[in-house]
């Protein structure tokens, strides 16, 4: 006799196959049209079919104890870090951190550090009676940029129309190099906790110089360095090995697409066995895998990697958004939520955005000032914030079995947890509304007419530009035609012109207008200077992307 089996299996395997297919159905419209990304729809998803609404997902009755749920989450976590940081290094172009290492240092180095301390002062002043050492930890939780997140803004239309193609491999690679480094920003505070704090059992001094020792020690040799070596060797073997298999034909197509996404898990596994940093070691081997360009212009049109990170990325989210403690944003013992609120805000806006902005004219990929804030409001909190909570809070209870319990750890605890997730959800939340408010600074949405005069006198056809250019002409074609007299003037316009002919470089679409009556009838479009003009054919309405930019001629040089 047939029955209906609702085992957990079955409803979350149903519901999650069922909700990507939906989602697909009008995934280009909720993306390209509207700018919301599948991590978002996802986590809201999450929380309709959450044990709080639906109830359809159930991560505490799959894992048993709230511990197995951590532990679930922390492993998932890891997870989709690990493959995201390989396919990050290997998009980037050929030895991207050896050319791209001065603004590479100002991002991870010296904004990263002021990031950490701003966060961790806003904790400390909004939660009431908060250690300063405690909100250095919570502070570098939130302090990495999220990779999962970032390429929300760096792929699809969105960043096609509005942000350059080096702006774009700028936020990919800091978000995959500061998220590897938020190690030592965690791990100082945690150490200082644990030796200086109530927890030590030695002396001030004596416990600050054992910290400082631990942190150089296993922190920055053990975790950061061994992980830098771990993951360059492994990325390079595995470039050989599949470069050798490749030349003699022994791997198949789908074995060939698949291999970085491998590599990604056997680096996870790896490092976590020894205890090392997988995050970081997965960034440095996708760059050293792809460091001659081979394997990222070999995979350049296949649609496997983004399929598997988007598949990632619906799950992880959809998990989260289970997960989160909502109640516990207003039903907590730590941080009202008048105050946390104001937080979240605060985070939002001086977390990143004034160090960006005050160093961006030392980073030539961020031009413009509007640049400058973009980069700054878009350092999303995402899945590494998450992931470095629950390293966090393994760090505390293994604090809360030692001889000497603090009584406190409860409220680092609960802290910690609420307001990492706060803020992870405050900026997941901020970017489709960034990006509606947000105006292209390298996008041309003016009408261009290319004249010869006035546009009366002419019967010039008109084309209009979308895209960027690389720099604005001060004065219209007919003004530069009239004669100055002055010598400089005259050769800084047969420079000008010279510029035009060869055309400068355009990045986005280019459309044409319906055709004039001109056109119509016949009469071709005449420029005063060369005679008549080819006519303009019909462009297919499509991208037309230029990759290659040259500068105007009196910037060449400089």
């Amino acid at each position: 006799m047939p029955t209906l089996a609702l085992t957990n299996f079955n409803i979350l395997v149903g519901f999650l196959g069922g909700w990507i297919s939906l989602f697909g159905l009008v995934s280009f419209l909720c993306k390209e049209t509207f700018y919301l990304s599948e991590a978002l729809i996802s986590l809201l998803a999450g929380v309709a079919f959450s044990p709080a609404a639906a109830n359809l997902i159930r991560p505490l009755e799959y894992a048993g104890t709230q511990a197995n749920v951590e532990a679930v989450t922390l492993a998932f976590s890891r997870l989709v870090l690990g493959v995201q940081f390989v396919l990050a290094g290997v998009q980037l172009p050929s030895k991207y951190l050896r050319v791209q290492w001065r603004p590479m240092t100002l991002l991870v180095g010296l904004v990263m550090t002021c990031m950490w301390l701003s966060t961790s002062l806003l904790v400390w002043a909004m939660v009431p009676s908060f250690p300063f050492l405690y909100a250095l930890a919570v502070g570098s939780c939130v302090t990495p940029t999220d990779p999962v997140l970032s390429n929300v803004i760096v792929k699809g239309r969105f960043a096609d129309h509005n942000i350059p193609k080096d702006l774009q491999d700028l936020i990919i690679s800091e978000s995959g190099a500061n998220d590897g480094l938020g190690y030592p920003f965690l791990f100082l505070a945690l150490y200082l906790i644990k030796h200086v704090g109530a927890h030590g059992e030695q002396g001030s001094a004596a416990g600050a110089g054992t910290a400082i020792g631990l942190w150089f020690g296993e922190t920055w040799g053990y975790t950061i360095l061994l992980s830098i070596i771990y993951g360059a060797a492994t990325g390079l073997l595995a470039k050989v090995l599949l470069k050798w298999a490749e030349d003699r034909k022994y791997v198949d197509r789908e074995s060939f697409l698949v291999f970085a996404i491998s590599l990604a898990l056997f680096i996870v596994g790896t490092c976590g066995m020894i205890g090392s940093d997988d995050v970081l070691a997965c960034f440095i081997a996708g760059n050293a895998f792809t460091w001659d360009d081979w394997f990222r212009l070999e995979t350049a049109d296949d649609s496997f990697q983004p399929t598997i990170d988007m598949l990632l990325n619906v799950t992880i989210f959809m998990w989260y958004g289970a997960v989160i403690p909502w109640h516990e944003f207003v039903h907590n013992n730590v941080i009202p939520i008048y105050r946390l609120i104001p937080l979240g805000v605060l985070a939002l806006m001086l977390r990143r955005l004034p160090f960006v902005f005050a160093v961006h004219r030392w980073i030539p990929q961020i031009e413009q000032a509007k640049q400058a804030i973009f980069v700054g409001f878009f350092g999303p909190i995402g899945v590494s914030a998450v992931f470095y909570l629950y390293v966090t809070l393994e760090f505390i209870d293994g604090l809360a079995e030692g001889s000497n319990p603090a009584p406190d750890l409860d409220q680092f605890k609960e802290t910690v947890r609420v307001v990492v997730w706060f803020l992870a959800v405050v900026h997941g939340l901020s970017i489709p509304l960034g990006k509606l408010g947000y105006y292209a600074p390298r996008t041309l949405t003016r009408n261009l007419s290319v004249t010869s005069g006035d546009e009366a006198d002419t019967n010039q056809r008109a084309v209009r530009v979308r895209g960027r250019v690389s720099f604005p002409l001060s004065r219209n074609r007919a003004a530069r035609k009239q004669p100055t007299g002055d010598a400089e003037s005259q050769a800084q316009t047969q420079a000008d012109d010279e510029y035009i002919r060869m055309g400068p470089r355009l990045r986005g679409s280019v459309i044409p207008l319906p055709p004039t009556a001109a056109d119509q009838s016949g009469d071709k479009p005449v420029d005063q200077d060369q005679g008549p003009l080819a006519p303009i054919p019909e462009l297919p309405n499509r991208s037309i992307r230029f990759l290659d930019h040259t500068p105007p001629p009196d910037k060449q040089g400089n």
